[in-house]
């Protein structure tokens, strides 16, 4: 099964971040501009915490608060869950789903290096097994 490097390698290794003190609404807007679920919360080069439309949702939305008075680090999933490039697809799927969680930063050597999403892993494993069908036929009508 291919690893992460190769998820970041095809999909590429742009990192969109968000200080913890900028507001909700500020966030909001950079998912929707790049068509994103997620940012990477930092400060500098120090990964903090990862906000998702989802934290959005339940504890902005839900309650009551303003988009542009909450922060992000008010709502962000703090000491999120990394991987390392060598990880495997699979074990990343089974950590998602394990830990409830759609969004995992890509870590080497201490430094975010990228961010995968359960959809990149879905798109990796039907991939895998498109290829592997693929070979099959061959080998059968072969």
């Amino acid at each position: 099964m291919r690893q992460v490097r190769n998820l970041l390698e095809s999909k590429g290794d742009t990192i969109y971040s968000i200080a913890p003190d900028a507001p909700v609404l500020e966030a909001i807007k950079q998912m929707a501009e790049h068509q994103i679920g997620a940012l990477m919360v930092m400060r500098g080069d120090q990964l903090l915490g990862v906000v998702s439309e989802r934290d959005y949702a339940r504890k902005v939305i839900l309650q009551g608060r303003s988009s542009s008075q909450a922060t992000v680090g008010e709502i962000m999933r703090a000491d999120p869950l990394t991987v390392e490039p060598q990880t495997d697809v699979l074990d990343c799927m089974r950590l998602c789903t394990d830990s409830r969680v759609r969004h995992l930063p890509v870590v080497d050597d201490g430094k975010v290096i990228g961010i995968i999403s359960i959809g990149d892993l879905v798109k990796a494993v039907i991939d895998a097994q498109a290829e592997q069908i693929q070979h099959l036929e061959r080998y059968i009508t072969g």
